[in-house]
């Protein structure tokens, strides 16, 4: 979890892209697919027999008018038909094979994409969180996958199933009559032609259609988040309206894109439907002139049909299949995000850092003509206690971000025990620094695994001395099930102050060289704040302390104050000291002690 970041707009985005090539997104798949070797084997070698036995049918069928019918051979008949049965059953044997194997490939592709764009998150910079919307994240993991998932259990069969059918049937065409292969072959450019109108126009469709659903996801779970707000100032009318405004977008690009993948299908059918005539009409006329026989022109206009089918079933498919392309351009969008650990690995320290940690003239902005920090120099010696304060804005929260290294400084150095922080792990930095942050977060799960977040190979023992040193064992005894008590999402059956007690104990439990107080006894009671503020008196002793505050009277035995205004530090020293100077932190102190009198 990292610190909310405080106007960073712009970085970190996903780069709006434009459509790209169908083919360069189906060669990213195939890497994924490719994985699967023995499944793909058995779909490849079980689609070829279905292919070959859909292509036995028509000639069996022609040979049975020419050979059986025709000449009123009912024995012959007989056993062509039985023989046909048996093909015909082991055809939907082979069938169901293929679909089972099939259907085991796509879910454990699209399984290694999930695990791939999550652990993908897991290394994205804090930048890129602050900048994109959560539910469009989500639709990216989502809905985009389990359209690649639907296209790939589908589409694939039929691709290839498609290919062996083609080619069977205009070898086996060629085979029965050059002049009716001609004359089947007439559509095709047509057939090509339409395809590449149409495609142009729904692949753009299809990404814009993506793009609003995920827009309105991201819009749906803010407004549930914050519906308290809403319904306080009475917003709803206007959030109805803001849904019913990206509602439509979807509504409008969802139709188009429909109407225009729709429109495949019938062409296809139009153009078959004019081969059909074609070789019906020239195959009559040849019969009349004794240029070939009937059981030939069945079997032809049956391999006519075989040869226009796969074309006009992929035709069916076309909206799922751009649908899923549109769907993996945006996954890969993610997954080809440089990750914040790229850079080689840094120094892991030996022994437990000491915690003296200097800022040496350090500027940050996280816009370019924004600058939030400017020149700002302090040094925090080993079990110190520092605390931030000034109004907000100031830059105190920015501070922490550019220490656990969620943002990059512009100019300037900081070091830990002499040591660039740059030149350190990333993780193992974040090791060493323990943090309670302001809103308090908790995950689904278990009083007891909440707390060991902050060191998975935690005793119980351990986790219960935590929660006592945070005050918070007290109010989890009392829980009907106390430790094993299972919280709902976020911990929304528990109050802010006694997740904030959670939070706090998980801090502990870390064990940090560094730690990181973000308004941490903001949202309990004051009499719990008594015995926090003990607990960490206890819990600071040997270790550097960062605590940034509002309410001055908890940093009063802070062995150094930063006064912070405008992103410049503009006073520093201890309490005494900077009441005696009667500057800014002078006023800040004594209009808070005027509205508690």
């Amino acid at each position: 979890m990292g610190l909310p970041g405080r106007g960073p707009g712009g970085l970190g985005a996903i780069p709006k892209v434009r459509p790209k090539n169908t083919g360069a997104t189906i060669k990213k798949l195939w890497t994924y697919l490719q994985r699967q070797r023995t499944g793909l084997i058995i779909v490849y070698i079980s689609t070829f027999l279905s292919a070959v036995i859909s292509l036995i049918g028509p000639y069996l069928i022609g040979k049975a008018i020419d050979e059986y019918i025709i000449p009123k051979d009912n024995n012959g008949l007989m056993w062509l038909c039985m023989m046909m049965v048996a093909i015909y059953i082991l055809g939907s044997i082979v069938s169901w094979v293929q679909s089972y194997v099939m259907s085991g490939v796509s879910q454990r592709t699209v399984l290694e994409l999930r695990h791939d764009i999550f652990e993908k998150y897991q290394q994205l910079p804090l930048k890129f969180f602050d900048t994109n919307n959560t539910g469009e994240l989500m639709s990216r993991t989502t809905n985009d996958i389990e359209n690649v998932s639907n296209s790939l259990n589908q589409s694939v069969i039929q691709l290839l199933t498609s290919i062996i059918t083609l080619s069977g049937s205009l070898v086996i065409m060629l085979s029965l009559n050059l002049s009716l292969t001609l004359v089947s072959l007439i559509t095709i450019p047509l057939v090509l032609f339409a395809t590449r109108q149409i495609s142009t126009l729904t692949r753009r469709y299809f990404k814009g259609q993506q793009k609003h659903l995920g827009e309105l996801n991201g819009f749906i779970e803010e407004t549930i988040q914050g519906q308290k707000v809403v319904k306080l100032y009475r917003r709803e009318a206007t959030e109805i309206k803001r849904f019913k405004d990206i509602n439509q977008e979807l509504n409008t690009m969802g139709t188009k894109a429909q109407i225009v993948s729709g429109l495949v299908g019938p062409v296809m059918n139009a153009v078959n439907n004019l081969n059909f005539a074609l070789i019906a009409a020239i195959g009559g006329w040849m019969v009349f002139k004794d240029l070939t026989t009937v059981g030939v022109i069945v079997s032809f206009l049956n391999y006519s049909k075989q040869f226009g089918r796969p074309i006009t079933e992929l035709a069916n498919q076309y909206n799922l299949i751009q649908s899923a392309v549109a769907g993996a351009e945006r996954v890969f969008e993610i997954l080809e995000l440089e990750s914040e650990y790229t850079e080689d690995e840094g120094i892991i320290f030996s022994n437990d850092m000491h915690g003296e940690v200097t800022f040496d003239n350090v500027s940050f902005s996280y816009r370019h003509d924004s600058p939030i920090l400017q020149q700002v120099s302090f040094v925090a010696h080993p079990g110190q206690k520092i605390a931030l304060v000034g109004p907000t804005g100031a830059g105190k929260t920015t501070i922490v971000n550019l220490l656990t290294r969620f943002y990059d400084i512009d100019e300037g150095s900081i070091t830990i025990d002499g040591l660039d922080i740059h030149q350190i792990d990333k993780n193992h930095l974040r090791t060493n620094l323990g943090m309670v942050l302001q809103d308090a977060y908790v995950f689904s799960g278990s009083i007891r695994d909440n707390i060991r977040f902050g060191r998975l190979d935690a005793t119980d023992e351990e986790i219960q001395t935590a929660a006592k040193l945070a005050n918070a064992d007290g109010f989890i005894s009392r829980l009907p099930q106390g430790y094993d008590m299972i919280l709902q999402a976020e911990g929304s059956n528990l109050s802010h102050g006694q997740r904030q007690l959670l939070t706090i104990a998980r801090a502990i439990l870390a064990n940090p060289s560094v730690l990181i107080l973000d308004e941490a006894t903001s949202s309990v009671d004051t009499r719990t704040e008594m015995h926090i503020q003990e607990a960490m008196k206890n819990l600071m002793k040997g270790r550097t302390s960062f605590v940034i505050a509002h309410r001055l009277s908890t940093i009063q035995d802070a062995d150094q104050i930063l006064v912070m205004n405008g992103g410049r530090i503009i006073e520093r020293g201890n309490h005494e000291q900077l009441l005696a100077a009667e500057g800014f932190y002078y006023e800040l102190y004594s209009s808070q002690f005027r509205r508690v009198v």
